[in-house]
């Protein structure tokens, strides 16, 4: 859900229209496939956080940013920020598993919490839950749609056939 006092922009990219929300302490949202809703949304407020979130999605859409440098503000529970935190570690071009996730956290029990916090990051591509796979190799969920996150994935590879 996104906050009352947050301010939003939309902007194009290679995924479709998308949006991003922050408050003034950060970033608390990305939006992907919002073109359904693209009149729903209030006016547009540029901010400084909102507009370095921008300029950072492109460049990373373009292949020129590996590592997003923005101040985050997702509203979440502590587990929740457990697991995101553990998510910006993936390197760039690489994934983990869910088990991967929970054995870093040091409960390899935790496997179905950590897909369901990975599931609910509000912060999709900045927090990198794409980078999140089954262990058996497999893509698994993604909110933004797996066509998005094999397109991610396949950028984060090289892999130009895939976007082209």
């Amino acid at each position: 859900m996104m906050r009352t006092d947050a301010r939003h922009v939309k902007f194009e990219s290679p995924l479709g229209l998308m949006a991003v929300s922050a408050v003034e302490d950060g970033l608390t949202y990305v939006h992907m496939g919002v073109e359904e809703m693209k009149d729903a949304w209030g006016p547009e407020e540029h901010t400084p956080v909102l507009d370095a979130a921008e300029e950072q999605l492109l460049a990373y859409f373009a292949g020129e940013l590996k590592d997003f440098d923005l101040p985050l503000a997702a509203e979440g529970t502590g587990f929740q920020h457990r697991v995101w935190a553990e998510l910006v570690q993936i390197p760039y071009g690489e994934t983990w598993s869910y088990l991967d996730v929970a054995q870093r956290l040091g409960d390899p029990k935790a496997v179905r919490a950590v897909g369901l916090a990975n599931g609910r990051n509000p912060i999709a591509i900045v927090v990198p839950c794409h980078r999140v796979i089954g262990s058996n190799g497999k893509l698994t969920g993604y909110a933004g749609g797996l066509w998005r996150k094999e397109w991610l994935l396949g950028l984060e590879r090289g892999e130009p056939a895939l976007f082209a």
